[in-house]
């Protein structure tokens, strides 16, 4: 499967931004999908999550209650509503899948197959 990800750019601090993550090729039916995003000098983070069954979401303990992973009916696209946006959730944001990964490496970026190409966030004044 082939990720596109796409919505990123310039926000103010409080303000809200909605990222896309379309599946070309196939659906994410059976895929755990994962957004993860990487700040300047730091590593990989993980963001939010579905499972594999798509029944359940998972996310990073300090985004709880700002960040909404979400999906569309046809399960082509899953998307991150960021709300609250702080200058420090700056970071390039990426999304990923994998048919085979297990609810306890959700969090695990070395255990995803598949990658879009990220796209930037800023959030500045």
């Amino acid at each position: 499967v082939q990720l596109q990800a796409s919505g990123g750019g310039l926000v103010q601090p409080g303000g809200s931004l909605r990222l896309s993550c379309a599946a070309s090729g196939r659906t994410f039916r059976s895929y755990a999908v994962a957004w993860f995003r990487q700040a300047p000098g730091k590593e990989r983070e993980f963001v939010a999550a579905f499972t594999r069954t798509g029944s359940n979401t998972v996310y990073a303990d300090s985004l709880k209650g700002r960040f909404t992973i979400s999906r569309d009916n046809a399960r082509t696209t899953v998307f991150l509503q960021m709300d609250s946006l702080k200058p420090e959730d700056t970071a390039v944001y990426y999304c990923a899948a994998d048919a085979h990964i297990i609810y306890s490496s959700l969090g695990r970026p070395e255990q995803y197959h598949y990658w879009g190409q990220g796209t930037l966030v800023t959030v500045s004044s």
